[in-house]
């Protein structure tokens, strides 16, 4: 019986495959059109992070923003705790539908493996500092957002960031994250467009989740041309960073979070959300943060962001 029902578990998750592999490249395919070259700022470790101390058993998780989910799943013969992702303020986009195949990539090694013990991490630096099967979750947040291009002097901070930052500690991380929350806190006069994702994810998924959000950011990127990532500050020769032409619409900025505490963000639809949105970011300590990502476009001299490559390269968007 039990060799059975272990079959039909498996017979079910194959089904899913495939209609799930075909959805991922329909959505992950990134957009043809390229607008500008950019920069990117960032760091962090998945495999560095000490034990989570909050404990989330039960097998099951209720809760959401603005009383809007509750879910859980009551375990099922799988044998560990996870969390249905909570994304989207208008459809959820690439950026929920990565969460949720997170959990479902995780659910299907499940059902292949006959229920039991859930997924362990891969053997290596988290498991010899005993965090090889964390119970908590991991907060996955995405701001995007789209300012004047008169704000030059934010691409300045930005740029100055990516030459001072200490990426390759946590505490420079929480500075970066700081520093670049506050710059834009400055400039609420030159918001236009913002849109705020977040999703909560097992820990085991949460690495290959960040990445492909962050793969996903910058393959809208023609090229990157100031970077200062983890420790490594790389520029390239073949075009010089610089302010925008003065033609230029607009300026976009991402930042993209990974952290241990869940974070009440209620979305970018507004001026007073989106500044809600950023000093939360802001405010995650440097216990909490797990990565981080700053991605902005135009960075090359003279280089320009139209109205129109900007809905293109980033069609969440909202008007404020």
């Amino acid at each position: 019986m039990a060799q059975s029902n272990s079959l039909l578990r498996r017979r079910r998750a194959s089904l899913l495959v495939a209609p799930l592999l075909a959805l991922s490249l329909l959505l992950a395919h990134p957009s043809p059109s390229w607008a500008a070259s950019g920069g990117r700022i960032g760091g962090g470790s998945f495999r560095s992070a000490p034990s989570m101390p909050r404990s989330y058993g039960g097998g099951s998780y209720g809760g959401g923003f603005n009383g809007g989910y509750r879910g859980g799943y009551g375990g099922g013969g799988i044998g560990f705790p996870f969390l249905i992702p909570l994304f989207g303020f208008g459809g959820g986009g690439l950026f929920g539908f990565l969460v949720l195949m997170a959990v479902v990539g995780l659910l299907l090694n499940a059902f292949r493996g006959g229920g039991g013990q859930g997924p362990d991490l891969p053997v290596g630096r988290g498991s010899e500092l005993g965090y090889g099967r964390p119970d908590g979750p991991v907060t996955i947040s995405q701001l995007q957002v789209g300012l004047l291009a008169s704000a030059r002097e934010l691409q300045r901070d930005l740029r100055r960031l990516a030459g001072s930052a200490d990426t390759g500690r946590a505490a420079g991380l929480q500075a970066l994250l700081q520093e670049t929350t506050l710059a834009m806190l400055r400039h609420p006069d030159l918001w236009v467009y913002a849109n705020a994702e977040v999703g909560q994810v097992p820990f085991a998924s949460a690495e290959a989740t960040f990445n492909r959000l962050s793969m996903a950011e910058r393959s809208k990127l023609q090229r990157e041309v100031t970077t200062n990532v983890s420790g490594q500050r790389y520029s390239d020769v073949t075009i010089a960073p610089g302010e925008s032409d003065a033609s230029s619409d607009f300026i976009a900025v991402t930042l993209l979070v990974a952290s241990r505490n869940r974070l009440n963000i209620k979305g970018a639809g507004s001026a007073d959300q989106l500044r809600d949105t950023l000093q939360q970011l802001g405010a995650v300590g440097a216990d909490d943060l797990i990565a981080l990502e700053v991605i902005w476009q135009p960075e090359g001299a003279g280089e320009v962001l139209s109205t129109e490559e900007l809905l293109t390269a980033y069609p969440q968007l909202q008007h404020l």
